[in-house]
């Protein structure tokens, strides 16, 4: 019988969950629509239903150690997921009890940035560092830190919130209730906001006009701006700007090795990586200048987040190992 981890991501549209074995390979993955059940424990029965599906499917003998779930407001000590604002479930939910219930084995629940950042450290490009900082640019700009090895979790479980750190307190208004957090400006809902706000300022051509905001994409702001579009360009650079100038506030917190960037925009290459690193540079204290890494995940996949969620019971397994011993 072979050890198997199980992911799961719980996003605002979708949930994608896989069978992971001790090699890091995803053997099975497959998703289902996270709105679909008002009931909370409607939707939990038929994510252990899918995940049961999965292990016979595979017509493998497997024993599942354990399953890590990346949520969004998920709170680690509580085995949690509180008030999330994108999820169909209010209040607060005790995911965890509810599926250790169902499934007899340990569950591990973090945010989705601080699983990618543990998936990066057992599966990506973090191998081997104890004190680095990872960002994910999606719809909204999420975080998590690792010092000395460990995620920090904070006293309630909610450290590393990096997108709502303020970068302009009369800036744009943010999801969160807040106005001017980095994420209004720093991800993919930011980059379009700068893209209109461009537009409106400069009265060069543009390709990107005439297309709505809620057409626009960033692959489209991307490939136009590797065509030379002035206002796309300018996009990335201001964006880059804003990231850079933050993170060097980070690198002050907790004088990582490594920065890590993740998710769609940073797909963008050199768009977004160079002025970041020219920006991070340029606002460092002199005695951290040159010492910090800018570099792309290594987990740019489908299956990363995947990924990060089951790195949560391996992280669980070894601390467990280590104590035991």
């Amino acid at each position: 019988m072979k050890d198997v981890t199980v992911g799961i991501d719980i996003g605002g549209t979708n949930t994608k969950f896989g069978i992971v074995d001790s090699e890091g390979q995803v053997i099975y993955q497959s998703k289902l629509p996270t709105q679909r059940h008002a009931d909370f424990k409607d939707y939990i029965k038929e994510l252990g239903t899918a995940i049961r599906q999965g292990l016979a499917q595979t017509k493998e003998n497997y024993n599942i150690q354990g399953i890590g779930v990346g949520a969004p407001n998920a709170n680690y000590f509580r085995g949690t997921i509180e008030h999330a604002p994108n999820l169909v479930w209010k209040g607060i939910i005790p995911i965890v009890e509810i599926i250790q219930k169902d499934f007899n084995v340990p569950v591990i629940i973090t945010n989705d940035a601080n699983a990618a950042a543990m998936g990066e450290m057992i599966y990506g490009n973090a191998k081997g560092m104890r004190d680095f900082i990872m960002i994910t640019l999606g719809t909204g700009l999420g975080s998590g830190i690792v010092s000395n090895g460990e995620l920090i979790y904070g006293f309630e479980g909610f450290a590393a919130e990096l997108g709502h750190v303020t970068v302009n307190p009369n800036g744009r208004h943010c999801g969160c209730g807040k106005v001017g957090c980095l994420e209004t400006y720093v991800s993919a809902t930011g980059i379009k906001r700068t893209v209109y706000k461009l537009l409106a300022d400069y009265i060069e051509e543009s390709e990107l006009r005439g297309i709505s905001f809620h057409d626009l994409s960033t692959k489209m702001i991307t490939e136009a701006a590797l065509r030379g579009d002035l206002v796309a360009k300018a996009a990335f650079e201001y964006t880059g700007k804003i990231l850079g100038s933050k993170l060097a506030d980070s690198v002050a917190h907790t004088n990582p090795e490594a920065i890590f960037i993740f998710g769609g925009l940073s797909l963008a290459g050199d768009l977004i990586f160079t002025p970041t690193k020219k920006y991070l540079e340029a606002n460092l204290m002199p005695i951290y200048k040159n010492k910090v890494k800018v570099l792309p995940s290594g987990l740019q996949n489908q299956s990363a987040p995947i990924l990060g969620a089951s790195s949560l019971v391996v992280d669980y397994l070894n601390k467990k190992s280590s104590v035991s011993i």
